[in-house]
């Protein structure tokens, strides 16, 4: 089995991989103070939950947009498997063609993401990330990453709202009962909910006009399946899609 380890600024997902088949998948809150004995405590016990033996791990590969906790994480696996954790960053082969300005820029996650993305979708690709930021990857129809946006995640958003008002409060993200709200709790739902679909449904129009055709549209992250069914464009939500990636990065780097 490969563990897979998606290190995002608000959760931490495991995923273990038999071949190309997800075994498990498992979510930790991320926390930066934490040291790599108590990381392995956590993901020990969560391998436990899911009845796996970390003796059936045999490799590890690690994607972090916290930088601090790379190391950390890296020791837990060393201290639960034995092995040495692989992880993304420079050096590692990707195979992707990266157009950006300054390519050591890209985040980990969008490398891992659109590496998954071209192996299962037809480009040209959009992809939406929507975790605590929502981040887009625009990849041409030669599989050429051209660069994308990065935008407050819809969590931000609403936390922003609640703490930069007097009179609005924190609220959970459950749906409204209609679009147009009545009281003021349903009103910040619908706007951030409805908000963020036409922000999406908007983006895929415009970056189809400077693609020159319509994009495959893929969204992943945690809020992916909250504001994906409010959309009105056609959107593959692919839970899975940076675990995927990073299976894939694994093969390719894993030493033989």
């Amino acid at each position: 089995m490969i563990l897979a380890i998606d290190v995002g600024n608000t959760h931490i997902v495991l995923g273990g991989f038999d071949r190309d088949t997800i075994r498990f998948t498992s979510r930790l809150a991320t926390d930066r103070l934490k040291t790599g004995d108590e990381y392995a405590v956590l993901i020990d016990n969560a391998l436990t939950l899911c009845h796996i033996d970390p003796a059936d791990i045999e490799g590890a590969i690690l994607s972090s947009v916290v930088p601090p906790l790379k190391r950390a994480i890296s020791e837990a696996i060393r201290i639960i498997t034995g092995h040495e954790c692989l992880i993304v960053g420079s050096g590692i082969k990707t195979g992707l063609n990266i157009l950006i300005d300054n390519p050591a820029q890209l985040g980990s996650d969008r490398v891992v993401d659109a590496v998954a993305a071209l192996a299962e979708y037809p480009p040209p690709i959009l992809i939406f990330d929507l975790g605590t930021a929502t981040t887009i990857s625009a990849i041409d129809k030669n599989g050429n990453f051209l660069g994308g946006m990065i935008i407050p995640g819809v969590m931000v958003s609403l936390d922003a709202l609640a703490s930069r008002t007097a009179q609005l409060p924190h609220i959970s993200l459950d749906l409204p009962r209609r679009m147009i709200g009545t009281n003021t709790e349903d009103c910040m739902k619908s706007g951030v909910l409805y908000g963020n679909a036409a922000m999406i449904d908007g983006i895929i129009d415009r970056a189809a006009r400077e693609l020159g055709t319509i994009p495959t549209v893929v969204a992943a992250g945690g809020l992916a399946k909250t504001i994906v069914p409010l959309c009105e464009r056609p959107i593959i939500l692919d839970d899975s899609l940076t675990l995927k990636g990073l299976r894939i990065l694994y093969e390719k780097n894993r030493k033989r």
